[in-house]
C-alpha cells in the first residue's frame, strides 16, 4: 500500500511537470508581448535589437562608452493597421547616454503574419514623464508631461502634452498628427516666423516619402527682415526670401562645406531649392510644394 501511494504520488509530480513545462511553452511562444521584446527597432537611423526588452550598445565604434535602449512600461496591443488582427503593438522605447540624456521614443510593432515590422521611431522628447499609451480608431496616443519653455532640465515636467501617431501601410512609416490636445492652428493666422520649423518627411513624384533618418536635424528659421537659415544634419545653409501671396523665392544660398557620413542632406536639398509654393494647415504645418507640383515637403 506505502509503494502503490509513492507509485501515485510520483506519478502525480510527473504529470505536473509535464503540464507545467506544457503552459510555459504556450504561454512564451503565444504572447505578443514576448515578441516585441526581442525584435529590431530603428532609432535616429541606427537599427538596435533588443533582447529580453534591452540592448547595450557603444556609442561609436570602438567607444567604451555606451548607450543603452530598453522598453519602457508595456506595449499597448491593438489594430493599428486595419487587417483586423489586434495583435499589433504601440511601444516606447527609451534611450540613456553615458551623458545627462534620457530620451524617449515612440514606435510601431506591426504584426504581419509571425513577423513583427517596427516602424521609425518619433522622439517624444528629453526627460520628459510617459504617462499612458492609447489606442483609437486605429491610432496610437502617447500621453506624457514635459517642462514649460525656458524651463531647465531639473524642473520636473509638468505640462500635460500628446503625441498622435497615425501608421501608413503603404511606406511602413508613422508620422505625428497632432502633438498637443489643445492645437487647434488658424492657417490664415500662421506666418512663416511664426516658429523654428522642423522637417517631418518629403513626399517625391514617383510617391516615395522620404522620412529624416535623426529627429530634429533638420529646420527652418525665417526672420522678418527676409533671411532663411538652414540646419541640415550636415551643414548650416543661409540666404534670402521673399514671398507675394503664397509664392516664396529662395536667393543666394550658401552654405559651410562639411562632409558627413550618411547625411541625408543632399535628398532634403534636391527638393527644397526647387519650392516655390506654400501653404499651412490647421494642424500645425507648413508645407512646400516643387514648381512642377509633383513633390511637397511637410515641416512642422
Amino acid at each position: 500500500m506505502q509503494d502503490m501511494k509513492k507509485n501515485i504520488l510520483l506519478a502525480l509530480g510527473i504529470f505536473l511537470i509535464v503540464v507545467g513545462i506544457f503552459l510555459f511553452s504556450f504561454i512564451k511562444t503565444s504572447s505578443p508581448f514576448a515578441d516585441v521584446r526581442d525584435i529590431t527597432y530603428l532609432i535616429e537611423g541606427q537599427s538596435v535589437t533588443l533582447t529580453g526588452g534591452v540592448a547595450t550598445i557603444p556609442v561609436a565604434p570602438g567607444s567604451a562608452s555606451k548607450v543603452t535602449v530598453q522598453l519602457f512600461g508595456e506595449p499597448v496591443y491593438g489594430d493599428l493597421n486595419g487587417d483586423g488582427d489586434a495583435t499589433d503593438a504601440a511601444v516606447t522605447l527609451v534611450t540613456n547616454t553615458s551623458g545627462s540624456g534620457t530620451f524617449y521614443y515612440a514606435v510601431l510593432a506591426i504584426k504581419k503574419g509571425e513577423i513583427y515590422h517596427t516602424t521609425n521611431a518619433i522622439l517624444l522628447g528629453d526627460r520628459i514623464a510617459p504617462q499612458t499609451v492609447e489606442l483609437t480608431k486605429g491610432q496610437a496616443i502617447y500621453n506624457y508631461a514635459e517642462r514649460n519653455t525656458g524651463e531647465p532640465m531639473t524642473t520636473p515636467p509638468s505640462i500635460g502634452k500628446s503625441l498622435f501617431v497615425k501608421y501608413d501601410t503603404k511606406t511602413n512609416t508613422i508620422e505625428e498628427l497632432v502633438q498637443n490636445f489643445e492645437i487647434q492652428t488658424n492657417p490664415s493666422k500662421m506666418k512663416l516666423t511664426t516658429k523654428t520649423w522642423e522637417w517631418v518627411k518629403t513626399e517625391t513624384a514617383s510617391g516615395a516619402v522620404i522620412l529624416p533618418k535623426r529627429a530634429r536635424a533638420f529646420s527652418l528659421t525665417f526672420d522678418e527682415k527676409g533671411r532663411i537659415n538652414v540646419k541640415t544634419d550636415c551643414n548650416s545653409i543661409g540666404g534670402s526670401y521673399t514671398v507675394k501671396d503664397s509664392t516664396i523665392t529662395l536667393k543666394g544660398m550658401a552654405s559651410t562645406m562639411m562632409a558627413c557620413v550618411d547625411s541625408q542632406e543632399q535628398l532634403f536639398s534636391s527638393v527644397f531649392n526647387t519650392v516655390t509654393k506654400f501653404t499651412f494647415t490647421s494642424k500645425g504645418e507648413l508645407i512646400f510644394t516643387t514648381k512642377n507640383k509633383k513633390e511637397t515637403m511637410t515641416f512642422r
